[in-house]
């Protein structure tokens, strides 16, 4: 589990940001979002397609952002594929409420999210770490009400 008190770049979270997967966008996607943080600029696209049951059947995706988001976008992308969006909507809200420090733990369910604690303290870093939870949930939206 992550600490507070860790280094905020440490070598599991610069391992995560480099080993991100599906780092291409789809060529038709089914749902497409594009997220930006206003505080440092940081981007996501993520691309979805969903099967029959509404579930993320594909994705793909462009990230350019730090490291934490680069990281937070490797452990979404790692875990969506099979979700449906009540669970995508549910894991960026549990994130989102993690962060701002509502809850004492990470979305369930999202192994290694524990290892963003040592951005806890650092709103700043929030809104790039949400990104892709943020991108996921929309795209998946998208697709589904399609």
């Amino acid at each position: 589990m992550g600490s507070v008190n860790a280094p905020l770049y440490n070598t599991a979270i610069l391992r995560l940001a480099a080993t991100a997967p599906f780092q291409q966008r789809l060529a038709a996607p089914m749902g497409t979002a594009e997220k930006r943080s206003p505080v440092c600029g940081s981007q996501v696209a993520v691309d979805v397609d969903v099967d029959d049951a509404g579930r993320v059947a594909a994705i793909g995706m462009a990230v350019r952002a730090c490291a934490l988001g680069q990281a937070s976008a490797s452990l979404m992308a790692t875990h969506a594929v099979g979700r449906s969006l009540a669970e995508l909507v549910a894991a960026r809200d549990a994130l989102a409420a993690w962060l701002a420090g509502e809850r004492t733990a990470p979305p369930d369910g999202w192994p290694g999210l524990d290892l963003l604690t040592p951005a806890l303290p650092h709103s700043a870093r929030h809104p790039s770490i949400r990104l892709a939870f943020d991108a996921v949930a929309d795209a998946t939206r998208q697709a589904v009400t399609r």
